[in-house]
């Protein structure tokens, strides 16, 4: 079977995809909750700590080629303890499918499609998973990601110089006095659960060109987003004031809604969704392809392909059992997503990993 290749500008691409859609639209009200004006200020304490996790997961990578974590956490712990620290993501890889897969197609239907039913969006979605993971794997991932992500960036540069008229710097005033460092950190880990889903390279390296490229791309990949998430939340309570912002479910979505500039550019809201679902297409394609190719190396099978047609009937049958978005965004974002997974799988393994790696080869190459 031909190897599967990503170059460096594609990893760059898969991260700034992944990440930014979805931040946007999902991270900037909790964070203005906590930390009011002052959000701007967590999206740079989540950016900082989320680059801290891009460069251990890479590093950490880069100390065993051409291996995913499933096979160098059996290298570092021994087989069974090696398997058994992989279940946590093997969690979290399965059951936020499911949760991405039902926030997609809610807010589709809310913003785009009011009378699609929810069925159609979600076997669509899946079938494209099944299609893109099938045909192209990580190879044509990477080539979407490439190919749609400067989309994003050209979308998101036209749009938010038009909110400018309507801006009033003096609503991120007073900066800190009102808020303190506690609100300001409760603030940022909506955006760093999310940063910290970069953690996801541990299982994407391997399959890089020239993999030393990874820390660099990765973190420019995950800056860029962070860059855009904190300029993006400047523009909102500049535009809404901090109170009002809180309130909304979607408060970037509802700025770009809001734009009229010359009395002809209005209603570009599509555009949001647009980028909304590229984004979700990117990530969940991601996540689809990690569970499968790791499932695959955990129970050492040699076609990873097979487990396509496990996972997918797995993501379905999730999304539909989700009753509503506060069961299926809200509930597993506070209750697992930020208590159990940010802390374990996104800063707890792969810093230990790499710690105790690191120690072995010290200690290796000492004798």
């Amino acid at each position: 079977m031909k190897k599967m290749n990503l170059t460096g500008i594609q990893i760059f691409w898969i991260v700034f995809s992944f990440q930014s859609g979805n931040t946007l639209l999902l991270t900037i009200s909790p964070t203005i909750k906590e930390a009011q004006q002052d959000a701007w200020i967590g999206g740079i304490i989540a950016g900082v700590l989320g680059l801290f996790i891009a460069y251990v997961s890479t590093k950490l990578s880069l100390l065993f080629p051409g291996q995913t974590i499933v096979q160098y956490s059996q290298v570092i712990l021994g087989k069974w303890v090696g398997k058994l620290i992989m279940i946590p993501y093997f969690i979290q890889w399965y059951s936020v499918l499911g949760v991405i897969l039902k926030e997609f197609s809610d807010f589709t239907i809310a913003t785009l499609l009011p009378r699609t039913p929810v069925w159609i969006l979600t076997i669509t979605m899946v079938l494209l998973l099944i299609y893109i993971t099938y045909i192209g794997g990580i190879e044509g991932i990477g080539r979407c990601g490439e190919l749609l992500g400067p989309f994003i960036v050209i979308m998101l540069i036209l749009i938010l110089p038009l909110n400018i008229p309507v801006m009033d710097w003096t609503r991120i005033l007073p900066i800190y006095e009102d808020t303190g460092i506690g609100h300001i950190f409760k603030g940022a880990l909506s955006p760093l659960s999310f940063f910290g889903e970069v953690c996801m390279l541990t299982m994407l390296v391997s399959f890089m060109k020239q993999p030393l490229e990874a820390p660099v791309r990765a973190m420019l990949g995950l800056g860029a987003a962070c860059f855009l998430f904190i300029v993006s939340t400047l523009f909102v309570i500049m535009v809404f004031g901090p109170g009002l912002s809180a309130k909304m479910t979607h408060p970037f979505f509802d700025m770009v809604r809001f734009i009229s500039f010359g009395g002809f550019i209005e209603n570009i809201d599509v555009v949001i969704v647009l980028i909304w679902i590229i984004s979700v297409f990117i990530k969940m394609s991601i996540y689809f392809f990690i569970s499968c190719y790791g499932t695959a190396q955990w129970l050492h099978m040699k076609d990873w392909r097979k487990l396509i047609w496990f996972v997918a009937p797995i993501v379905l049958i999730q999304s539909w059992m989700y009753p509503n978005i506060t069961v299926s965004d809200i509930e597993y974002v506070t209750r697992y997503w930020i208590p159990i997974v940010l802390p374990i799988n996104m800063f707890g393994i792969p810093l230990f990993l790499w710690i105790v790696a690191s120690i072995r080869k010290k200690v290796a190459n000492a004798y």
